[in-house]
């Protein structure tokens, strides 16, 4: 059955209700449950704004149309979408004989929306789809630890874990975006057959597509729909010192000293985990840290923020820990000892979902942190894979388990999101290792975890930062050198370091990082300073050689700040990611198209990264519709054509769009 309800088309056939409604201009939102009631959550969505739409039932079905989408439902309850010129973009994969007259009547009985019911009342879902075109190319879903830009033929996991973030949005070459609005733990599969997204436990489908005739089009429409980031601080624009990890206030006082005695730009430094005495006590270890006050003031003095990092785990030891257990602010096990992660010390995570329980936790960082003067916060998940759902050990989220799984890092960030916002601070950044879809509204900074020091791994990142842009999250950097390993006296290593140095020139945020070899000696006794740190990370740490190409690159960071708070203010505005693939800049030139391992930084540079060791030349596509200029030798070439730049250590392509 087929009826209309103001601007919402609802089908009904026996115990499921399927509802489609106008969400945005061009874009609908697609609920279906075989519950009694649809939920009432948006989760990733904001309220739309007004779009003007029209429905039709006839006797073959029902027409909704907004603007250039139409979406048809056939009697049987099958979708169809088109854009404006009829071609089609969205087709539900059914494989039955519900409607005979369905060309692809199937007696093999393959749902398109299956609903398997787990036990407990949720549902086992997924949803399928045509896969229309083998050619046709897929961008976004989040950040994945593989080389693959286009995610069409692969198979992703929907969940969090240390350097993969989940953000469900999908942008495909054929002129739409699908958000797949369930926070659950599931499965996304982009295969030459079917599209489908599964969730293991949830109440209902919900998604939402929109149609657009380019790339900005459709990006701009869910940034609409979802959120965007806020107005990048001053200090974002520049260059960040950090290592694993500083471990005394002189150590890290010193090392910003002798940034300005180099007089090189430096605009945060940080310190990492372990500065307090246990996990969840939200302050500075006194033995080791015994005036953060005179330490703040200095480095204000020197022009630098200090970025504090806070981890969501409480110590059952720790002073917080009983009065958060009484008043329920902690996540609890499913059974046995309330443990979620042992790692210096049996901890449990703070309940990021429950609103008390964030202004907990944010008024014992307000006192310790921000009242100090500390305004950037790293909220590390504390390897965030613990935090999404352990099937054997525990359900952290008050009896709906797998149901939100993914949303718990955007409850995280909400956490210092919501505290600063009411002190008045509108320029929020929170450093996070995950994000989902509308994370970015809250100031979410995502870095790509802890990854390996290698050319592989840093070509991962390229892709993992170009398609984190596509699924919405604008702010994004990456541990310049990688994380683990890595010894700063290794040629090899300094290689690396180099290219990856000159890359993180042109990401969002540049910030170093790293756990270097070989590892500090214990210094203490107490506290965090079991956690030993490891080897120097600051650019002289590696030679004079590496040392010259940084200031170089450093300096070229400042001279871009304009440029880039240009690029922030517009992926504020806009939703526009900072980092583009070339396509976003072009994309009428196909050859755009199938280019992964070059990227635009905004749409003035763009950037070819040196991506293996030994490379002596570096192939690079420069784009049709305008010509370009070598940055390092002011040398023009013409769009549309190849061309083999040679290369030195000290040099990375960059060019420079004209006209």
């Amino acid at each position: 059955m087929l009826r209309q309800e103001k601007n919402r088309l609802i089908f009904h056939y026996d115990a499921e209700e399927l509802w489609i409604e106008p969400w945005g201009q061009n874009s609908v939102r697609v609920r279906a449950t075989k519950n009694c009631t649809m939920p009432d959550e948006d989760w990733a969505l904001l309220k739309p704004e007004d779009s003007a739409c029209s429905i039709h039932i006839g006797e073959d079905g029902a027409d909704l149309v907004n603007g250039k989408l139409k979406v048809h439902v056939t009697g049987r309850g099958k979708i169809t979408m088109y854009n404006q010129d009829g071609r089609l973009l969205l087709e539900e994969y059914w494989r039955n004989r519900r409607d005979v007259t369905d060309p692809k009547c199937s007696a093999i009985e393959v749902e398109a929306r299956e609903f398997r019911p787990n036990i407990g009342g949720d549902y086992h879902f997924t949803v399928r789809f045509e896969s229309l075109d083998r050619n046709e190319k897929i961008y976004g879903m989040g950040q994945y630890q593989q080389p693959y830009l286009n995610l069409k033929g692969t198979d992703l996991e929907m969940a969090h874990r240390n350097s993969q973030a989940s953000v469900p949005f999908a942008l495909s070459s054929l002129g739409y975006g699908i958000l797949w609005n369930n926070p659950g733990v599931g499965r996304a599969v982009f295969g030459s057959n079917i599209m489908s997204f599964e969730n293991l436990a949830t109440k209902a489908m919900d998604y939402w597509f929109t149609a657009g005739d380019t790339p900005a089009e459709i990006e701009h429409a869910y940034a609409r729909a979802t959120g965007t980031v806020p107005v990048m601080p001053e200090y974002g624009l520049g260059f960040w010192q950090c290592k694993l990890r500083y471990q005394t206030q002189e150590e890290l006082l010193e090392v910003a000293r002798e940034y300005k005695r180099r007089k090189l730009p430096i605009d945060v430094i940080v310190v990492d985990y372990f500065h307090w005495p246990k996990q969840g006590e939200w302050k500075f270890d006194p033995v080791y840290w015994p005036d953060p006050d005179a330490m703040i003031k200095e480095l204000k003095e020197m022009g630098i923020e200090l970025m504090v990092s806070i981890w969501p785990t409480v110590d059952r030891d720790s002073e917080n820990y009983e009065e958060m257990l009484e008043k329920g602010y902690l996540i609890r096990t499913e059974r046995g000892v309330r443990t979620g992660l042992d790692f210096m010390g049996a901890t449990i995570h703070y309940d990021a979902t429950n609103p008390e329980a964030r202004k907990y936790v944010w008024n014992k960082a307000k006192k310790n942190y921000y009242d100090k003067g500390i305004k950037v916060f790293w909220l590390d998940e504390a390897e965030p894979e613990y935090t999404a759902y352990d099937f054997d050990n525990y359900r952290y989220y008050r009896g709906t388990d797998l149901e939100i799984g993914n949303i718990y890092p955007v409850e995280y960030a909400k956490t210092f999101y919501e505290g600063m916002e009411a002190e008045g601070q509108k320029n929020i950044v929170n450093l996070l290792r995950c994000a989902w879809a509308g994370s970015q509204k809250y100031g979410a900074l995502v870095w790509s975890g802890d990854i390996a020091s290698s050319f592989s791994s840093m070509r991962n990142q390229l892709a993992a930062g170009l398609n984190m842009g596509m699924a919405g999250i604008p702010w994004w950097t990456t541990d310049i050198g990688g994380f683990h390993g890595g010894d700063p006296n290794d040629p090899a290593f300094r290689e690396l370091f180099v290219r990856w140095f000159q890359w993180g020139t042109f990401c969002p945020v540049m910030r170093l990082h790293g756990d270097r070899e070989p590892r500090q000696p214990q210094f203490g006794t107490t506290g965090g300073a079991a956690c030993c740190s490891g080897a120097a990370n600051e650019v002289w740490s590696y030679g004079e050689e590496v040392y010259e190409i940084c200031v170089k690159y450093m300096r070229m960071r400042e001279k871009m700040r304009d440029y880039t708070r240009s690029l922030m203010k517009e992926a504020h505005e806009t939703g526009a990611p900072v980092m583009r693939t070339l396509f976003y800049e072009f994309p009428e030139d196909k050859t755009c198209w199938e280019v992964e391992d070059e990227y635009m930084y905004g749409d003035r540079y763009l950037v070819a990264p040196i991506l293996e060791a030994g490379v002596k030349t570096r192939r690079v596509y420069l784009p049709a519709g305008c010509g370009w200029e070598l940055q390092e030798t002011d040398e023009k070439y013409e769009g549309e054509t190849w061309t083999d730049v040679p290369v030195t250590l000290e040099t990375m392509p960059v060019f420079v769009r004209i006209g």
